[in-house]
């Protein structure tokens, strides 16, 4: 079978088209890349809607420990702590015995003149459950770091804002939120690394893949089971990650750019191998 062949019949393998069974004698080069690369689609896919969704709950998070009364104050603190203090490997054991317990009959609203109901056995899939892991954890760690941010907002500079007569939405909206981005940028950027990181860490845990599509250290393990040659599959893996890695620094460079396109001489963030150090 040709490499491109491979491709056509593995390449979405992980989302459940082409091939159904996987290949079990003269096991190639080809087909590890192809379906090691089929599952490293879920990794990205775990990291790009944790962060984005995370983004948001941590920007509210921040504010709400800075700005906020104790009412909000002290809730958003515990979470960010909470969080923060347990290994993420836990929260994923915890969360999926959690949702197991939920009755897979669902939940049901009488609303009187109709019932809502919601399954929730969807939640025990890796596809949602370990994703809702994933978001909030990377909701606390970046709120800590958009909290420091905040923090660190020249009181000048929205002294500046009140005197041009700024209400508080435009005060946030061109003044605050711009700033906070700009100083929590770099930070940010090893976050969404860490976080990437992080879902080699859904294989190991309780959530099982969704009818076999599983992740790029599913497929890895398969074929080190298969070939019982790991120096193969897991060097694959680790290059996949490495690749979206510079991808990632490379969005985030040119992101952090353009925050500090205004600023004459703005240091500029450099992708330094050393840099990138565990939590």
């Amino acid at each position: 079978m040709s490499c491109a062949q491979t491709f056509w019949d593995y390449g979405l393998r992980a989302f459940g088209y082409g091939e159904r069974l996987l290949p079990k004698t003269d096991i190639t080069f080809c087909d590890q890349v192809v379906l090691i690369g089929s599952g490293m689609l879920w990794n990205v896919y775990f990291a790009f809607v944790a962060i984005i969704l995370g983004f948001f709950l941590a920007t509210a998070l921040a504010f709400a420990r800075v700005n906020a009364g104790p009412i909000l104050r002290m809730p958003a603190d515990f979470f960010v702590f909470i969080i923060r203090g347990s290994p993420l490997f836990i929260q994923f054991f915890f969360a999926y015995e959690l949702f197991v317990q939920i009755p897979r009959m669902g939940f049901e609203w009488d609303l009187g003149f109709m019932v809502l109901s919601a399954q929730t056995s969807w939640l025990t899939k890796a596809w949602l459950g370990a994703l809702i892991v994933l978001f909030l954890n990377t909701s606390a760690y970046s709120a800590e770091i958009f909290t420091g941010a905040l923090r660190a907002v020249p009181k000048g500079d929205v002294e500046a804002a009140d005197a041009y007569g700024m209400n508080g939405k435009t005060k946030f909206r061109r003044i605050v939120f711009p700033t906070m981005l700009r100083l929590a940028w770099p930070s940010y950027s090893n976050e969404a690394i860490f976080l990437f990181h992080s879902t080699a860490l859904i294989f190991f845990s309780g959530f099982p893949a969704w009818r076999r599509q599983g992740d790029g250290l599913y497929y890895a393990n398969y074929f080190a089971e298969n070939t019982f040659n790991p120096f193969v599959a897991y060097p694959i893996v680790a290059v996949y990650f490495i690749l979206v890695t510079l991808l990632i620094v490379g969005f985030f460079g040119f992101v952090n750019k353009r925050l500090n396109k205004h600023i004459p001489n703005a240091p500029k963030m450099k992708f330094r191998f050393g840099s990138i150090l565990g939590r």
